[in-house]
């Protein structure tokens, strides 16, 4: 493990439920990726003129320990594994006095550019790759979700697809140019930046019904764990929606899937599956769902999506 990253969370990095946002982890995460590939010899990989880069194509996060406001942070990361053409690298967000607040494990392709077509590591780099090689530490494995399960292919992640379930449309927007990197593409952040965005308007009645009507419960949510499928990425100008649709539930925790799409086309440019609870916001505790509740979910959001 090498030190990748240190800071803190600001305010502005923390949303209405009092802690850090998911978007925020995930731009830390990145924002750490710049000392990893100088370690492997690409230290010009995230900027203007590069040669090539390292693209996000599949990533598992699970969120252990609350990051509140101005706390000290740190990020630790090796190599799981790599191939010829891109590597699984794993990190570590943690809490000053060392308690996990965070695990990555994200596999990134080597792309050339401006054609982002993968191509293999030189020699220089495929020594470095070992040299970096660990494994995670057991208060930060993957917990529900599977971080190397089958994904749907491609031609099966399109609107026709959430047209039949009847997924709901809960977000929508443009790709704005200060969300993009410098090679043009979107920020990985703003994908489950978007989705944390677009979730309330899928669930906040449904929160408050959950608490029995209490009006002076301030409810909220936290996710625990996600795993991303990134497909395609979206440039600036280009529109995205959100659609969301239920997994499963089991004990006080709800999996939905989230699917980001061109509308232009029909096509995914990311489809996710998030394990969440609802969250008193004051005991800081679960909320459990009732039967009737969840029935109604299913109603809000109809299976039928997965990553």
């Amino acid at each position: 493990m090498i030190p990748l990253w240190r800071g803190i969370a600001n305010t502005w990095d923390c949303d209405e439920m009092g802690h850090m946002n998911v978007r925020v982890y995930v731009e830390k995460a990145y924002e750490g990726l710049g000392t990893f590939v100088e370690r492997l010899g690409l230290p010009d990989a995230f900027r203007r003129g590069a040669f090539s880069t390292l693209v996000p194509t599949d990533q598992h996060i699970r969120f252990i320990h609350e990051v509140m406001p101005g706390r000290p942070l740190m990020m630790e990361g090796c190599v799981l594994e790599w191939d010829e053409t891109s590597v699984t690298v794993f990190q570590v967000l943690r809490h000053g006095d060392g308690r996990p607040a965070a695990a990555f494990r994200t596999r990134l392709a080597h792309t050339a550019l401006p054609s982002a077509r993968e191509f293999p590591w030189n020699r220089n780099t495929r020594s470095r790759l070992n040299e970096l090689i660990d494994a995670p530490a057991e208060d930060c494995l993957p917990r529900g979700l599977d971080p190397i399960g089958p994904v749907l292919p491609d031609s099966e992640t399109v609107i026709d697809r959430i047209e039949a379930c009847g997924a709901p449309e809960i977000g929508r927007g443009l790709v704005l140019p200060s969300h993009c990197d410098v090679h043009g593409r979107m920020l990985p952040a703003w994908f489950i930046g978007r989705i944390s965005d677009a979730v309330p308007n899928l669930l906040h009645e449904w929160r408050q019904r959950l608490s029995d009507g209490a009006t002076d419960k301030y409810i909220g949510a936290a996710v625990l764990e996600y795993r991303l499928k990134y497909r395609q990425w979206p440039r600036a100008g280009d529109r995205m929606t959100v659609h969301t649709s239920l997994v499963g539930t089991q004990g006080k925790t709800h999996s939905l899937s989230h699917w980001a799409m061109n509308p232009d086309t029909g096509k995914a440019w990311m489809t996710s599956e998030a394990v969440a609870i609802t969250f008193d916001l004051e005991a800081r505790k679960a909320i459990a769902a009732p039967k009737e509740r969840i029935d109604e979910l299913r109603k809000l959001a109809p299976p039928g999506l997965q990553i």
